[in-house]
């Protein structure tokens, strides 16, 4: 596997292809966009509507209790209520899974021009398969997702990696997902709707707001480039592509034992000494929220509230149907420090707590502010707003779309700043600078990179 993962590598550098120039593809996801028939509308809930609030346990659900529910929660920080909200429960694992294969020496990856209900542009550039327990089951009685037997019989293929991720814990409870990426040798069926692309095409879409989906992003930070020991040869193929050698240190030839061993140790701390839990309450019992039949509002400030939706959208496995969304108020900002320190480019990252975290607290960006969030009261955070309204040292900034099947045009920015080095001592609490090896390693463990920071990770570029 350790060969596929250099020919990845190699793919990153290669903007352009030989099947498809990236202006191809561009014109390729304009034409669905312009040809693909939408319409959702703002709806209410009715006596005999599919999804309806059931009283007796204070959840909204719908009718076959499939798919997802939203309840209430309230978050514990040493037993006072830090926080409570509408969230949403989908105990279910998730798929996620690109395909990967080799055409002219170079590895292409077969992805998806997807719509979801709560795309801001309808089309985004979606895995090979992204679909729910419940969309594979075929509960809903549509057909099973495109490409899904690949990932249904993977063991007769080369799996690239294959892990279990969390989601995003200020919208969903302990929720996961399987990420995985297989490299299939046999000729495959291009459906419409699907395109192959180099990694180089996949980065410089990503340089287009909300057009590379939030599903996207995090299959590919979960890519095993620093697992391996690479010989000179191997390292010296891989540093030909890379235009920053303090990012190649980064990657390749930083020891990240330190590192990890004292991020464990505070995550371990934290875990052990500071009492964090959440607790499952009826939607009725949050206070400052309204239920209605319209959705679940709230009366002070937050950073998103509920609504219905019905939905028509062509193509799809069902085209017609009702759904709970949430919507964000604003535009939220998820933002990366990166310095270079004895020629190797460090991410300064920080220990957060979410309302729906599967493990408690996990590693996230340098900040991660929610659209109507107070900005927190440290130095760092402080010093990264002014750099940014500064526009000082900004190596990446793109606005992303969260995940459409459940968010309605939920939109965020993502930003990453290069500044000077901050000596450890002088961080606060919960901040660690990390080697881009060592955040490689630790994605390859379940449930330990927030999805926030999975996705700035994906957007760095050779």
């Amino acid at each position: 596997m350790k060969e596929d993962v250099i020919r990845i590598l190699c793919s990153w550098s290669e903007s352009e292809s030989d099947l498809y120039p990236t202006s191809e593809l561009l014109e390729w996801i304009n034409e669905r966009n312009n040809r693909i028939k939408v319409k959702i509308c703002e709806s209410s809930l009715g006596p005999e509507d599919y999804w309806f609030f059931d009283e007796k346990s204070g959840v909204i659900e719908n009718r076959n209790k499939k798919f997802f529910s939203i309840s209430g929660i309230k978050h514990y920080i040493n037993e006072t209520v830090v926080s409570e909200q509408p969230i949403i429960i989908q105990p279910e694992i998730g798929f996620l899974g690109i395909i990967c294969r080799e055409f002219n020496g170079v590895m292409h990856f077969l992805m998806q021009a997807k719509v979801e209900p709560g795309n801001v542009n309808h089309v985004q550039i979606s895995p090979t398969t992204q679909a729910t327990r419940s969309n594979f089951d075929r509960v809903h009685g549509g057909r099973e997702p495109h490409y899904f037997q690949y990932f249904k019989n993977s063991k007769k293929y080369k799996p690239i990696f294959d892990q279990v991720q969390s989601e995003q814990g200020t919208r969903f409870y302990k929720k996961r997902n399987r990420n995985i990426m297989i490299r299939v040798d046999e000729d495959i069926e291009v459906l419409p709707g699907f395109h192959w692309m180099t990694l180089g095409q996949i980065k410089q879409l990503m340089k287009i707001d909300n057009l590379v989906n939030m599903d996207t992003r995090t299959v590919l930070a979960c890519i095993p480039f620093s697992t391996y020991r690479y010989d000179d040869s191997e390292l010296g193929i891989i540093r030909s592509r890379f235009g920053d050698e303090s990012l190649f240190n980064s990657l390749f030839m930083e020891n990240i034992q330190d590192s990890i061993a004292t991020v464990y140790n505070h995550l371990n701390n934290v875990k052990m000494f500071t009492s964090i839990h959440s607790e499952l309450v009826p939607l009725r019992a949050l206070r400052n929220w309204k239920c209605s039949n319209a959705g679940i509002f709230c009366l002070e400030n937050a950073s998103f509230d509920v609504k219905f939706f019905d939905i028509e959208i062509y193509g799809r496995e069902v085209q017609h149907w009702k759904q709970p969304m949430f919507c964000s108020k604003g535009i939220g900002l998820f933002g990366l420090f990166a310095a270079k320190h004895n020629n190797v480019t460090m991410f300064l990252i920080s220990v957060r707590a979410e309302v729906g975290t599967f493990d408690t607290i996990e590693i996230g960006p340098t900040i991660s502010i929610e659209s109507s969030q107070d900005f927190p009261d440290d130095k760092v955070t402080k010093k990264f707003l002014d750099m940014l309204e500064a526009k000082k040292g900004i190596i990446k900034d793109s606005v992303f779309s969260e995940e459409g099947g459940r968010f309605y045009h939920e939109q965020n920015r993502n930003v990453i700043i290069e500044t000077d080095y901050i000596a450890p001592q002088e961080l606060p609490d919960g901040f660690f600078w990390m080697s881009y090896s060592s955040l490689n390693c630790l994605v390859q463990i379940n449930n330990c990179l927030t999805i926030q920071l999975r996705n700035l990770l994906s957007t760095l570029d050779i």
